[in-house]
C-alpha cells in the first residue's frame, strides 16, 4: 500500500523526549526563541494534523495535544515514535513525525512531504548535505508492520526502524532541515525562524 494525497488524514507525533545533553540537559521543548517555545514552532508545523501527540515533558500550551512519555524511558527516537503512535486516540492513514528541535519546519514543509510521498510509503526531509532528518511522513500501516517488540525498540534508531520502508527523500528549502543541538545553534536560530503569521 502506498500513500495517496490527503492533508486531512494524518496525525502528528512530536519527539520531545531527548535528554538535550549538548544543551546541559535542558528540556528542548520549553526553550524560548524569539519569545516562543520550540514546542510552539513544532505545533505550528503540524497545524494541518487531525491529532497531535507530544512525546516528552508536558509544556504549557493552549493547543489540543496529548503528552506522553516514551517507553522505555530515554529509549531513543524510535521508542518515542512508537510510544506516540500507540497514544493516538484514532487511526489515521499517515503519520507526520518531527523532532521538537527543528523550528524552521512549517506546515508547508509537511504539505510538500505529503505531496512527495504519493506513490511511496512515505517521504523524509534531508539536510543540505543529504542526511536524513527527523522530519518525515509515513504510512501508518507500514510503520505498524515494521515495528519491533518493546524490548527491540530500546536504543533503536529511526533509520533502522524505517530501513525497509520506501521513503522518498526531499531536499530542504533554505534552512528548514537544520536542528538545534548546541547553544551556538540556538543563538543563530532567531533571525531566520518562520513567521507564525506566515504561510
Amino acid at each position: 500500500m502506498v500513500i495517496e494525497l490527503s492533508l486531512s488524514g494524518f496525525a502528528a507525533i512530536v519527539l520531545a523526549g531527548g535528554q538535550g545533553s549538548r544543551l546541559g540537559g535542558v528540556d528542548k521543548a520549553s526553550i524560548e526563541v524569539g519569545g516562543r517555545t520550540l514546542l510552539e514552532y513544532a505545533l505550528d508545523a503540524v497545524m494541518d494534523a487531525g491529532e497531535v501527540v507530544v512525546v516528552g515533558h508536558q509544556v504549557p500550551t493552549d493547543r489540543p495535544v496529548t503528552f506522553v512519555r516514551e517507553e522505555p524511558r530515554f529509549g531513543g527516537p524510535a521508542a518515542g515514535l512508537l510510544t506516540g503512535r500507540d497514544a493516538l486516540l484514532r487511526t489515521f492513514p499517515t503519520l507526520a513525525v518531527l523532532a521538537v528541535d527543528m523550528p524552521r519546519l512549517t506546515a508547508t514543509t509537511f504539505r510538500r512531504l505529503h505531496e512527495a510521498a504519493v506513490g511511496h510509503e512515505g517521504a523524509i526531509l534531508t539536510d543540505p548535505e543529504g542526511r536524513r532528518q527527523l522530519a518525515f511522513v509515513v504510512e501508518t500501516a507500514r510503520l505498524d508492520a515494521v515495528r519491533p517488540d518493546l524490548e527491540g525498540q530500546h536504543g533503536m534508531s529511526v533509520r533502522a526502524l524505517l530501513a525497509d520502508v520506501d521513503l522518498v527523500e526531499v531536499t530542504p528549502r533554505g534552512d528548514e532541515g537544520r536542528d538545534i543541538d548546541t547553544w551556538t545553534d540556538l543563538r543563530d536560530a532567531a533571525p531566520d525562524l518562520p513567521d507564525p503569521d506566515g504561510p
